[in-house]
């Protein structure tokens, strides 16, 4: 997948297809709620799995229930299709 910082345009084009996710900062933006901490650990666990398999890693917190996830590609300087991607991936393992 090409490395290459997305335009504004590119990145709003593309949220339309991720609602839940906003642009905050330069970074892809997503907070989750889960019922418990331990639940909210295990869907951590599990993207990072993903996330080590594409080389991408995310920054993210938790607190109890909640994970705070930004994606942004540091080599390009900002948002790229791999944050998209990898935010693909959080979606479909949080649904």
């Amino acid at each position: 997948m090409t490395r290459a910082k997305l335009s504004d345009e590119e990145i709003q084009q593309r949220l339309r297809a991720l609602p839940s996710w906003t642009l905050r900062s330069g970074k892809l933006f997503r907070e989750l709620s889960f019922e418990s901490f331990v639940k909210a650990f295990g869907f951590m666990s599990s993207v990072a799995l993903v996330a080590e398999r594409m080389d991408h890693h995310p920054e993210w917190s938790n607190v109890y229930g909640r994970v705070v996830i930004e994606l942004t590609t540091h080599d390009v300087g900002g948002v790229s299709e791999r944050d998209f991607e990898l935010a693909r991936h959080i979606e479909a393992l949080y649904a």
